[in-house]
């Protein structure tokens, strides 16, 4: 459990180092892209090679497959509903355009959804604990987290928002993502193999619906060129950490 712990501040404090960076600094939005990519390269090496491979080892394919599809579509139904009532619009697309804080208070609509993507990643590094120490995994979280708390940063700040205010609602947003990491180390423990399969293939799900609804498409709007290689190269630091 003191594993899961430090790995939940690890994971979370992205938020806070990009919170203040975002504070204080507009980044350029190549840079965001950029990184990004090399998130979703690392998440994807983790997904396939830690999380998705080991449920697959406990439950075999039924089981893990339909967990993984359970919580694709779970991401699906609340992101959905999320951009509808707090963004405003359906697409990640179109919550980017507005996260570059064109209005006041749209910062709080990416924190929201920043909240969505990061809630199963860090189940997911939670489970994960249970088997093994993820280190690829919490790089891919970490290097998700950074970039979409500074973009957030920058749109609070530009709708009004004080530097303190932006500081403490990421830190409270960081608080809970760590607190995931615990809960899902603390629930799969004491889990059959059966289930901690359709957990872990839940968790996955969750994470690759985030990552193709959400940070690949920003990646490719704004960190071309560099986004294709950036990704690679998140997934071969992602592999060999997991090697």
């Amino acid at each position: 459990m003191l594993t899961a712990v430090l790995f939940g501040l690890a994971a979370s404090s992205a938020l806070v180092i990009g919170a203040a960076v975002g504070s204080a600094w507009s980044p350029p939005r190549r840079l965001t892209g950029v990184l990004l990519a090399f998130a979703s390269g690392a998440l994807i090496s983790a997904l396939a090679f830690e999380l998705f491979e080991e449920a697959f080892a406990l439950g075999g394919a039924w089981r893990s497959g339909i967990g993984l599809l359970v919580g694709a579509a779970a991401f699906v139904t609340v992101d959905t509903a999320l951009d509808r009532r707090i963004a405003g619009h359906e697409g990640p697309e179109e919550r980017e355009v507005a996260a570059v804080g064109a209005r006041a208070g749209v910062g709080f609509a990416l924190l929201a959804a920043v909240t969505l993507d990061g809630v199963p990643e860090n189940l997911a590094l939670g489970v994960s604990l249970v088997e093994h120490t993820s280190w690829s995994l919490l790089l891919a979280i970490f290097f998700s987290n950074l970039p979409e708390s500074l973009v957030g940063a920058v749109a609070m700040r530009d709708g009004g928002q004080g530097r303190r205010g932006v500081m403490l609602t990421w830190l409270a947003c960081a608080l809970l993502l760590a607190v995931a990491v615990v809960a899902g180390r603390g629930l799969a423990s004491g889990l059959s193999d059966e289930v901690l399969a359709f957990a872990l293939g839940f968790a996955g799900g969750a994470v690759l619906a985030s990552l193709a609804d959400t940070l690949m498409p920003e990646a490719f709007e704004h960190g071309r060129p560099l986004n294709a290689f950036s990704t690679a190269a998140g997934f071969f630091v992602s592999f060999v950490l997991a090697a």
